[in-house]
């Protein structure tokens, strides 16, 4: 096992083209896995494109054009970009492939059927932004805005799904005081115990299809479809052929991902708990960067304040670039 070494980019929203922090997280990822290699280790190097839900409804409906015609698009953008960055990755995933979807459904029934998995009704305020609900708490500090976007998150009322995450709160707390190194650096770390002092809430996994068709629909209620990020989570295992592909047996038990700060939660929380519930094993790291930032704000595609990194690698060459 010590001798191989996964790596793994978030797979990157399609909702608008490439920008320079989508660059960053890829290149740092591919000089990972080229440091890796050259140390003699058998490496896999992913990234990808995440497809589904509202935001990206929305900007289909924005253009005018139905989601596939944009996420294939999209998609078809981040694939051609990154060789033009001399980025070398070994698998490029979409959450539209058919193995990655037929994996999400598996992966649901399982955690339905040892009864992880309720149906409920929940009030709360919704970023379609952040594909999100945030509490009154989370908004404080920013005057009820969206700390993301910086807009007003819409009340809605559903009767949705939800996962049993809270179940696994105490559980993920000790594994990440047994683990120190687990999440990296230790600021993160620390803040993703700070989220674990307060009540852990369960996580709604479902949106109703009067209101989101765009999805993967639930396994067991076929008038839902997957929350994006219990779907766009799995493709860490789906693209390595979970459960039974050698990649998968050989590449799981090393798995790192690096991500930008924003996704911490999903990540350190959500993806964990996921997995306990599934019953496979945790990655090995979590590796937590900052933000690309344009004067105080975070670079946003949503604001519209973006940097294209192929207009950078053509005024400077890409190895200064990179």
């Amino acid at each position: 096992m010590s001798d191989r070494f996964y790596v793994t980019t978030p797979i990157y929203y399609v909702n608008a083209e490439p920008h320079l922090g989508h660059a960053y997280t890829t290149i740092v990822a591919d000089v990972l896995a080229r440091f890796h290699r050259l140390a003699g280790e058998e490496t896999f190097f992913l990234t990808g494109t995440d497809e589904h839900g509202d935001k990206i409804a929305e900007a289909a409906r924005g253009e005018g054009v139905d989601p596939k015609e944009l996420t294939d698009r999209i998609s078809s953008i981040f694939r051609a970009t990154w060789p033009k960055l001399s980025i070398e990755h070994d698998y490029f995933i979409r959450t539209t492939d058919p193995a990655h979807k037929k994996v999400v459904s598996e992966i649901l029934k399982r955690v339905y059927d040892s009864g992880d998995i309720y149906f409920d009704k929940y009030a709360g305020l919704y970023c379609v932004g952040c594909e999100r609900f945030y509490t009154e708490k989370e908004l404080a500090d920013t005057n009820g805005l969206c700390p993301q976007h910086l807009k007003p998150p819409e009340e809605r009322t559903e009767e949705n799904y939800f996962f049993r995450m809270s179940k696994y709160q105490d559980w993920l707390k000790g594994y990440i005081l047994d683990n120190p190194d687990f999440i990296r650096p230790e600021r993160y770390r620390n803040e993703v115990l700070a989220m674990l002092a307060e009540p852990l809430d369960d996580l709604c996994i479902s949106r109703p299809v009067s209101r989101l068709s765009w999805g993967i629909p639930l396994p067991f209620d076929d008038r839902y479809v997957t929350y994006v990020w219990f779907d766009a989570l799995i493709n860490y295992i789906s693209a390595l052929g979970y459960p039974e592909a050698e990649d998968y047996k050989n590449f799981w038990p090393r798995a790192n991902h690096l991500i930008a700060k924003d996704i911490l939660k999903p990540h350190a929380i959500f993806w964990p708990t996921m997995l306990k519930a599934a019953g496979i094993p945790l990655y090995q790291h979590l590796h937590v960067h900052g933000y690309w930032i344009i004067g105080e704000m975070k670079m946003s595609k949503s604001l519209g304040t973006l940097v294209k990194p192929l207009d950078l690698a053509e005024i400077y060459g890409v190895d200064p670039f990179r």
